[in-house]
């Protein structure tokens, strides 16, 4: 990886789809510094994303959540990285709770498509979160303490 800054590695969890896009999104932000990537599905991966990223079961608030808990500390452990960064959806939950055990900082946006009222992750994750984004100022009154970053596309 010549040319990257080795300082900071970033784990960048995400399920697939919007959520994927929106995170992939911030790409200019991150693709200078050491990362991986953590998705729920298998899916055709983009050249910039092959050789770099972890897949975990599909957990839909299931017994399969227990199974993510473990794929989390694995990776975690195994990775090391100095941040963890997700746009959602489930699982960052996982990912956010096994993190704190090794003390990562988190930083999660809120996907866009939340203009009205919050995510079940958006929920959970304003709790875990050491740094939580919204991308409309409508959802401020439900996130007090974070931070309006507009939208992200």
């Amino acid at each position: 990886m010549s040319g990257k800054t080795k300082s900071i590695k970033i784990c960048i969890v995400s399920s697939c789809g919007g959520h994927l896009t929106e995170v992939r999104a911030l790409q200019s932000v991150y693709s200078d510094y050491e990362h991986f990537y953590v998705i729920n599905d298998w899916i055709i991966l983009p050249p910039d994303m092959e050789s770099r990223t972890y897949f975990i079961r599909h957990s839909e608030r299931d017994l399969l959540f227990f199974v993510n808990l473990y794929e989390a500390w694995s990776i975690l452990r195994k990775e090391r990285p100095s941040l963890i960064l997700s746009t959602g959806a489930g699982p960052i939950v996982p990912f956010a709770l096994v993190g704190k055990i090794f003390r990562i900082p988190i930083i999660f946006i809120e996907i866009s498509a939340q203009v009205i009222e919050p995510s079940l992750s958006g929920r959970i994750m304003y709790r875990l979160a050491d740094r939580f984004i919204y991308q409309w100022r409508t959802l401020e009154r439900f996130f007090p303490k974070g931070i309006y970053g507009g939208p992200l596309i």
